[in-house]
């Protein structure tokens, strides 16, 4: 079905709850959350779905994209743990683990694009202007959801250190 291998299938079946987690996580915090029930199963199931890449992929580009989203994954849930990094560090975490959904939908858009309906996919080349759109769009919403992010990341810590300093005076 869709001329997907079990290996395949195993790719897209252990990958595919990463997309929920992402969402869920995206409304419920703004952003992924690291150290969340839902962001160690987001973890995990990037991690699998990264990692099975590499002896199903047919182009380059899949062991590129792969790569960077491994290299994100654990740049992401390390780089909070690092004190040194202070404020920076929630900062750089979200930018991270922003760009794995990202690269997790790339791939994902372009697949059923190009496999779905079987048999006669929407998109039989990979310069249609429907995906090429679609890619566009992904990275129209990276940008405005990093934006957003990181705006709401900087009045989060001005409230706080506002809030920090006004218990200071009153006490």
């Amino acid at each position: 079905m869709f001329g997907i291998s079990s290996l395949g299938w195993v790719h897209t079946l252990s990958s595919l709850p990463a997309i929920p987690l992402a969402a869920y996580m995206f409304v419920r915090f703004g952003r992924i959350v690291p150290r969340s029930r839902s962001g160690i199963l987001y973890f995990i199931s990037m991690m699998v779905g990264a990692i099975t890449v590499f002896p199903i992929a047919h182009q380059s580009v899949s062991y590129v994209i792969s790569t960077a989203t491994i290299f994100l994954l654990l740049a992401g849930y390390s780089v909070g743990r690092i004190s040194s990094f202070g404020r920076t560090g929630k900062y750089l975490e979200t930018i991270f683990l922003s760009l794995t959904a990202f690269l997790l939908m790339l791939p994902t858009v372009t697949e059923i694009l190009t496999r779905v309906p079987d048999e006669n996919p929407i998109v039989a080349e990979l310069n249609s202007p429907i995906l090429l759109g679609s890619q566009a769009a992904l990275l129209t919403i990276l940008t405005i959801g990093l934006t957003a992010q990181i705006i709401h990341l900087r009045r989060q810590h001005r409230f706080n250190s506002y809030d920090d300093s006004s218990t200071e005076i009153s006490a």
